[in-house]
């Protein structure tokens, strides 16, 4: 059961984990924020909207995707673009959204406790998830990818070079079981990617794994260190988490993801935050049916 919130807990974060919602302009796309918006009572939009805050559950340690820079309040990326963009359709503005770090692990947990109203956080599509939590979309769809040292890069060039060999991700995510399932890697999981990244330039472990977004955000970074390589081998279909069975807010996320696909917002969310590393602005991709 979700609980009633009331615009007195604006601004209210729960401890060690929500993250203030200012943050640079240049890695946002402008978002309009409905005014006089009316959703039949009872419905999680309306309890939404008349309170006037949301909570939204993202990564920080994504680089494009859901990162926070060392000294900002907020995080950026495609991911929170896409929080903003569903926050902004119940009326609620930037000031709103308490964002929730959530790592791949605690996903589902947060859904299912009430700790956050919905997850945007590189969280793939699957049959597994959608019977445990819903999962509106794909609104982005990318596909696993290595990034290995640049020493490495000629001997390291795609999965199946990486038989026996240590790979990190994190725990609780689809790419390290396909790892070790399809090509017998070791796992090395780690809570966060940051985490793996670290672990990768200090030589623990041989390749990253992870969407090739992901990747390319912290090839990015230390680009004479760092080399994303080989084609992706996968395909990771982006979806927005919500409580399990709230079809009539599947159905709202579907349609206001949907019209930002139609009127340009979703195509100057990703030139704000993907399209910054040089990739080309792809077409979104075609949205599930609420079941």
């Amino acid at each position: 059961m979700r609980f009633m919130r009331t615009k007195a807990a604006l601004g209210a974060t729960a401890l060690g984990l929500s993250l203030a919602a200012c943050g640079s302009d240049s890695n946002k796309a402008d978002v309009e924020v409905a005014e006089d918006v009316s959703f039949d009572a009872g419905t999680t939009m309306a309890d939404l909207s008349d309170a006037g805050t949301m909570r939204i559950g993202v990564k920080v340690d994504q680089p494009g995707i859901g990162f926070q820079e060392p000294g900002e309040d907020a995080p950026t990326g495609f991911d929170i673009e896409i929080g903003r963009i569903i926050a902004g359709g119940l009326g609620i503005d930037d000031d709103g959204i308490e964002w929730v770090e959530t790592v791949s692990d605690n996903r589902e947990p947060f859904l299912e406790q009430d700790k956050v109203d919905i997850v945007v956080a590189s969280y793939s599509i699957t049959d597994e998830r959608r019977q445990i939590v819903g999962q509106a979309g794909p609104y982005y769809v990318t596909g696993q990818q290595l990034l290995v040292r640049e020493d490495d890069k000629e001997s390291i060039t795609g999965p199946e070079d990486l038989e026996g060999k240590n790979v990190c991700s994190v725990t609780g995510s689809t790419s390290l079981d396909r790892m070790v399932d399809e090509y017998g890697s070791k796992p090395v999981p780690f809570a966060t990617y940051s985490e793996c990244v670290d672990q990768l330039t200090n030589e623990s472990v041989d390749a990253v794994t992870t969407d090739g977004a992901i990747l390319l955000g912290y090839a990015a970074e230390e680009p004479d260190e760092l080399e994303v390589v080989g084609e992706a081998f996968s395909e990771e279909r982006y979806g927005v988490g919500y409580s399990k069975d709230d079809t009539e807010f599947c159905q709202y996320i579907t349609d206001t993801i949907q019209a930002a696909m139609d009127d340009g917002t979703w195509a100057e969310a990703f030139e704000a935050t993907l399209g910054e590393s040089g990739v080309d602005t792809p077409e979104p991709p075609e949205m599930d049916p609420c079941e």
